[in-house]
């Protein structure tokens, strides 16, 4: 069974406006980049984000007098789902998933105000400053500190793994304000910081794909307005939680990762191998059905969590860990295939001009897709804290 047997009439109509929207709108340029396994670039999003927007679409999970849909957390799935399996880009994920709703939650009027419009327009882009040399799956041990000083803070430390931080305009930040708090988590404050404010440095890192996705983020006594901060001083980490679950419930991407098998199962009935197609071998039929079975179960889930009450908060966290893990593991498998699928080929990309003339234009970026991939079970935290999380709601702990 999959989620698509379970859709009522309504919904069954909503996901083929999906569809036809994507197929008339999405540029065939963003739509090639994303067939790869490709992140677009970010002039692609941001020309893909004003169209969402124009129609309506630029915010799922915002509420509408913010400029939200209004859907339901099954509608947003759905919608996800789709732009999946086009392949689109999603709405852009910093702003929209997950700085935009802080904002929302917990931001004063005027930086709703401020910052709303300008985040579903992709006006202006944030990246997130979250993790630090000896703070990353455990974030109750930032150290980056943010003094008061009169009308503003002063920023010194910093950050590392910061995606896209060389083409964001601002960055949001888990800062210690209270050095002497009794616990870690209660002296945490979160800021918005102007990535053009002096002193902020960004130095990238080239990963094992050959790209240059994630960066190191220098503050060295960086003035912040206080303005800035997000709701009180000391309550970061109640947001960051807040953050955190929305971004693990969106991680899951059965969608991308159903895409990405549908992809694979097409390649291997085209690759030859001892004179018959790759998908002929019943090793491979065999691993395709066991990936479209696990996919199917995480569909279920994925409907589990849009029919859990909103109001029932841990019932939300343990389903998201649960997708967030399961979501990584099972879209890495399928990416994995995809890259065993493209074979040799697959470990040529990046050879500046010199490939040979046989190798097809999918397989070149296949195996970077896979080695980014790897991160899928650390980004929005790692595999095993979302153990962690599902083992203490088991026993009756949280």
């Amino acid at each position: 069974m999959s989620m698509t047997l379970s859709l009522t009439t309504e919904e069954r109509a909503f996901t083929a406006e999906v569809r036809d929207f994507v197929r008339a709108k999405l540029p065939d340029h963003i739509r090639a980049r994303c067939a790869k396994g490709l992140a677009p670039h970010t002039p692609d999003l941001r020309i893909w984000q004003r169209l969402l927007q124009e129609r309506g679409w630029g915010a799922p999970s915002w509420k509408m007098e913010h400029g939200g849909t209004g859907w339901s957390l099954r509608q947003r799935l759905l919608f996800q789902r789709e732009l999946d399996l086009a392949p689109a880009p999603s709405p852009h994920t910093l702003n929209i998933g997950l700085v935009g709703p802080v904002i929302a939650e917990f931001g004063t009027k005027a930086q709703q105000d401020f910052f709303l419009p300008k985040l579903l327009r992709l006006d202006i882009a944030f990246c997130q400053g979250f993790s630090e040399p000896g703070a990353g799956s455990d974030l109750a041990a930032v150290r980056t500190s943010a003094v008061r000083d009169g009308d503003d803070y002063v920023v010194q430390g910093q950050k590392i793994w910061t995606s896209f931080a060389t083409e964001s305009d601002w960055i949001f930040c888990l800062v210690r304000t209270d050095p002497n708090a009794a616990k870690p988590q209660l002296g945490i404050s979160f800021l918005l910081v102007d990535m053009a404010t002096p002193g902020v440095t960004v130095r990238p890192i080239r990963t094992i794909d050959s790209q240059q996705h994630v960066n190191e983020v220098f503050f060295d006594q960086v003035r912040v307005p206080a303005a800035n901060l997000v709701g009180d001083e000391n309550k970061g980490w109640d947001y960051a939680k807040y953050l955190l679950v929305n971004e693990r419930v969106g991680i899951a991407r059965t969608g991308r990762a159903r895409e990405r098998l549908r992809r694979a199962r097409a390649l291997a009935a085209e690759v030859m191998q001892d004179g018959r197609s790759l998908i002929e071998a019943a090793s491979w039929r065999r691993r395709i059905a066991e990936l479209e079975a696990q996919l199917v179960a995480l569909e279920m889930t994925e409907l589990r969590l849009a029919s859990t009450p909103a109001g029932d908060a841990k019932a939300m966290d343990t389903l998201g860990a649960i997708l967030k893990l399961r979501g990584s593991e099972i879209l890495q498998s399928c990416v994995e295939t995809l890259a065993e699928v493209a074979g040799l080929s697959g470990l040529r990309d990046g050879m500046k001009g010199n490939e040979p003339d046989d190798i097809p234009d999918w397989g070149a970026t296949a195996g970077s897709s896979y080695f980014y991939s790897r991160a899928q079970s650390i980004f929005g935290g790692t595999s095993e804290i979302q153990r962690n999380i599902i083992a203490k709601a088991s026993l009756g702990l949280r």
